[in-house]
């Protein structure tokens, strides 16, 4: 819980030209980028990366100023603006649909949400799976208490579940690959999302001060992503386990090659026109991102995750390094 963190903004002028960059273990198209250090070589800084175990984590490591920009999903960077940490999401980094899912370990006995009553769930605290299994739970009107929620890292997980420790998990690839083989799927994001309106998203955020001192870095760390999902979006089939992106995604997030294609089939993966659109990023408090991150914290704070909410999320929200990564093409 981030109840307990000390909010403290990254020193602006901290170090000349470098930055710490949090990373998770999503199967997404920046990792080839990533592990080629494009964000090096076309700004000059020295870019360092960490990976963490979850959105909370990072979101740890950035309130304590150790990490300028990192990835998180729409629930830790809700909770983050709920403790008024200095951040901005300034990118979706994906909209999750179906890239995350409840499934039941098979000889648990479960075969729907409800039978998870009296039965032990694993899942990363404060990340986009967590909320939707919260919600996914009431959908199917249980109450808090009727299901035991562990905390618990996606390794975590799958070294649970291969003990039989857990009876189901709420999870990403590619750990979620890994339990689906011995496993039945509940339900996911996608179908979550499109029975409640409240979509998961995981995006980048960043220091706020840091960002401001370092504007170019941000435009041109932009394009590069942007450059990363528009070739996944034109030649998917090019990001395979036999390809050098498709190696890439798999040696940087920690999974197996073979399951590089299907698990970025999952996710959606947005344009710039659409980032900076009304139905992510712009729009102030009516942006799809801000209504969101504001429907997440409510929902968590509910769940007693969280101790207060904020009444308007677009204050950690910007599409202005979106609009300039465009105009400066």
């Amino acid at each position: 819980m981030l109840a307990c963190l000390s909010v403290q903004a990254a020193p602006a002028n901290a170090a000349d030209k470098e930055v710490t960059i949090a990373y998770q273990d999503m199967m997404v198209p920046w990792r080839y980028a990533q592990q080629l250090d494009e964000a090096g070589k076309e700004t000059g800084y020295k870019v360092s990366y960490r990976k963490f175990g979850g959105g909370g984590d990072v979101i740890r490591a950035m309130a304590s100023g150790n990490v300028q920009l990192g990835e998180a999903g729409s629930s830790p960077v809700a909770a983050g603006l709920s403790q008024g940490l200095p951040i901005e999401l300034f990118w979706i980094l994906d909209n999750i649909n179906d890239a995350e899912a409840l499934v039941a370990r098979k000889g648990s006995g479960v075969t729907s949400v409800t039978q998870l009553k009296g039965k032990r769930l694993g899942v990363p605290f404060v990340s986009t799976s967590h909320f939707h299994a919260l919600l996914a739970l009431k959908q199917a009107g249980l109450q808090p208490g009727d299901v035991k929620v562990l905390n618990m890292r996606p390794a975590e997980i799958a070294a649970a579940w291969e003990r039989g420790d857990i009876d189901a998990a709420y999870v990403w690839n590619p750990v979620l690959d890994r339990v689906e083989q011995s496993g039945t799927v509940l339900t996911t994001s996608g179908k979550i999302a499109a029975q409640t309106g409240l979509a998961t998203f995981d995006g980048f955020v960043v220091n706020r001060d840091w960002a401001n001192d370092n504007p170019q870095f941000m435009t041109a760390f932009v394009k590069i992503l942007a450059q990363g999902d528009a070739a996944y979006r034109a030649h998917p089939d090019q990001w395979n386990g036999d390809s050098a992106q498709g190696k890439a995604v798999a040696a940087v997030s920690g999974g197996a090659p073979q399951d590089v294609a299907s698990s970025l089939a999952l996710y959606q993966f947005l344009t710039p026109q659409q980032q900076a659109s009304q139905a992510w990023l712009g729009g102030g408090s009516a942006g799809g991102a801000a209504k969101s991150l504001l429907a997440t914290a409510t929902f968590l704070k509910e769940q007693k995750t969280l101790q207060s909410t904020l009444p308007d999320y677009s204050v950690g929200v910007t599409d202005k390094y979106v609009k300039r990564a465009m105009s400066a093409q």
